[in-house]
């Protein structure tokens, strides 16, 4: 170990406490880097545990001493390689900061730290007849500071929309450790530059999030919850087409194609069609009378799509296993071989071709490739399943997954609906947004951190950087 190397270490322990900060690379290499496992990820030298803003202030001093890298990390449950550790940084993981220190019925928000798992938030205000929206797959065990960084979505976009949509204030702590309270716990405000935004979706490279103020909705009735299983793509793009010209609003609409299905089946036992092209699964929480319309129309519109099977169901426990079946795709293919998982989101309209694309992709490059994703907006995740151990396989998955970007661009889409850019997609942003946007985020980064310690080469590399590669 360097005498600089102590000497920081030491400021960190002096500020922390000697719990809160580790060194052993048998234990920190556990913090190396989240569920994109194939994602490239260094070595940090250390993981600190704030507790309070004053301790990720104090980080941030030290790491501008000294001028060390430093990535911001919640649970981990990312999938872009985000907050993957960088060589001899500072990873710091902030699910210590894990209280609700708020909650106001009568604003209808919440103020948390960043800390807090979405469920725990989700039940914690379901107390006041409340409701936290955004609902990733991985709810039960990501938080709220990671959602911000990537601006996660899940399974209620369609209606409710994503996480930026219910950020009305943060507290940030800056590269240089200035502490930033941005935003207002106002319904509206506009004075000034929306920064609070600016900060949702930056994955950690603008500054560390340590509180949020959340904007929260009536608790949602009780659902009404429809499944229904369909031969051909063109079918199942049908209906979506369908619910969004006809105007419906369904709180819930996943489509799963073949793969997803006998994977799931397999895992779950749960007697799906495994013959079936596609699976939609649509919820409606109108409540009541209202519910149980909106669902009618659904199965109308599955019919005349032609629809091999429609179910619905107003009972609650019935529901809730139809959507474990969505929320186990992931985890049904994982059985399958390692995964890269993409998230690329196309218009709606364009949800059958891209299925379609997909299965051509498959068949090119001779991999498994399981689609499922949040229909009602158009964001797919197609999950590529292979052995990492052989080579061969190896370099098709990673082709199968450029391919499966350029398809979505080609269909109008985005390389990334809610997981994030990372480092799993750094050269293909360029690509989507072009050189003149490319130069406006180079410009707020060196504006906000300008050592470039914050999550270097995350979502973008700095332009000095980008020139050693040729890009």
């Amino acid at each position: 170990m360097t005498t600089t190397t102590a000497t920081w270490l030491a400021e960190l322990t002096d500020a922390l406490g000697a719990d809160s900060v580790l060194t052993d690379p048998d234990v920190t290499v556990g913090y190396a880097r989240d569920q994109a496992m194939l994602a490239p990820a260094g070595t940090p030298a250390a993981v600190v545990f704030p507790r309070y803003t004053d301790d990720v202030v104090a980080v941030l001093r030290v790491a501008a001493r000294h001028g060390l890298p430093v990535v911001p990390r919640g649970a981990g449950s990312g999938l872009a390689g985000a907050s993957n550790a960088v060589d001899g940084g500072i990873t710091v993981v902030m699910t210590r900061m894990d209280a609700v220190l708020e909650i106001s019925p009568a604003d209808r928000l919440a103020v948390v730290q960043p800390g807090v798992v979405n469920k725990q938030l989700r039940d914690a205000v379901a107390g006041a007849g409340l409701f936290y929206p955004p609902d990733p797959s991985s709810y039960d065990w990501c938080t709220i500071g990671g959602n911000l960084s990537t601006n996660s979505g899940g399974l209620c976009c369609v209606k409710y929309g994503v996480t930026t949509d219910y950020v009305l204030g943060l507290e940030v702590v800056l590269a240089d450790g200035r502490v930033l309270r941005t935003g207002r716990r106002t319904v509206k405000g506009v004075a000034g530059y929306d920064l609070a935004r600016l900060f949702v979706g930056s994955e950690g490279t603008l500054g560390i999030i340590t509180e949020a103020t959340l904007a929260l909705r009536p608790a949602p009735k009780k659902p009404v919850t429809l499944a229904a299983t369909f031969a051909t793509t063109a079918q199942t793009g049908q209906v979506v087409e369908r619910v969004v010209t006809t105007g419906l609003v369904p709180s819930l609409l996943e489509v799963m194609d073949n793969t997803c299905i006998r994977a799931v089946d397999d895992l779950l036992k749960a007697d799906l069609d495994r013959e079936a092209r596609a699976l939609l699964v649509a919820q409606s929480d109108a409540g009541g009378e209202a519910a149980a319309r909106e669902v009618a129309a659904l199965e109308e519109l599955c019919r005349e799509a032609g629809a091999e099977f429609v179910h619905s169901t107003d009972d609650p426990a019935d529901g809730d296993l139809l959507l474990a079946a969505r929320r186990m795709a992931l985890p049904a293919l994982e059985q399958l071989g390692s995964t890269l998982i993409d998230d690329v989101a196309v218009p709606r309209s364009r949800i059958a071709q891209f299925l379609d694309g997909c299965d051509a992709i498959a068949a090119a490059r001779a991999l498994t490739i399981g689609v499922v994703g949040h229909a009602g907006d158009g964001n797919m995740h197609p999950t590529i399943c292979f052995d990492p151990t052989d080579d061969d396989q190896r370099v098709r998955a990673f082709a199968a997954f450029d391919d499966i970007l350029e398809l979505g661009l080609a269909l109008g889409g985005t390389i990334t609906g809610e997981h994030g850019v990372g480092v799993l997609k750094v050269d293909w942003l360029e690509r989507e947004i072009g050189p003149v946007a490319l130069d406006v985020h180079r410009s707020i980064k060196s504006a906000l951190d300008p050592a470039g310690l914050l999550n270097p080469g995350t979502v973008f590399r700095s332009a000095a950087r980008a020139a050693t590669l040729g890009r």
